[in-house]
């Protein structure tokens, strides 16, 4: 398990970079995986690190597990190699805008 220094640090980078609420994610999670003519149920919408993703949103931090921290740390980096990109995300950047989306991030959102 990650010392107490580390958690906290690790806990304020992911609350950072996932700018998404969580009724947000859970919402955009749905409308990604439907298909025209069905809608998974919303515990099945959305990439397994998606899905954690929100899990962990609606945790407290004492509640985390090492799996929890393991997706923390992977989204952190994730979202921070997209934000070292020289160019800002665009509108028109929609693949790559909703590839962070589906982790909790929208490079539009203030």
């Amino acid at each position: 398990m990650t010392d107490a220094l580390e958690l906290d640090a690790l806990w304020q980078d992911f609350h950072r970079v996932v700018n998404m609420t969580s009724q947000e994610l859970a919402a955009w999670l749905r409308v990604s995986d439907a298909e025209e003519f069905t809608e998974p149920l919303p515990e099945h919408a959305g990439e397994p690190t998606g899905q954690h993703v929100l899990a962990i949103l609606q945790k407290r931090r004492t509640d985390l597990t090492d799996d929890d921290i393991e997706v923390m740390y992977e989204v952190v980096d994730t979202v921070t190699a997209e934000a070292d990109v020289e160019n800002e995300p665009t509108a028109e950047e929609t693949g790559r805008r909703h590839r962070l989306m589906t982790i909790g991030h929208d490079p539009l959102k203030p």
